[in-house]
């Protein structure tokens, strides 16, 4: 394909480890039912505090796929 036309779709990965995990969860999810995926891209990172910790980190990505035609 000379010149490539994405779609992209937005995700929100978990973790109770670290942002990496969620993000690699959210896009190994991803991975399951849709083809061609390309890229990703970071838009937001927030998590739970309890006790004066990290508990829970909460990533959303939105993630590039080429469409077949």
């Amino acid at each position: 394909m000379k010149d490539p036309v994405y779609k992209l779709i937005e995700l929100t990965g978990t973790s109770t480890t670290s942002i990496e995990e969620a993000v690699d969860k959210a896009i190994k999810r991803a991975h399951k039912t849709i083809k061609n995926l390309c890229w990703f891209q970071v838009v937001e990172t927030r998590g739970n505090i309890n006790k004066g910790n990290v508990q829970h980190w909460q990533v959303t990505i939105k993630v590039g796929f080429t469409v077949e035609g």
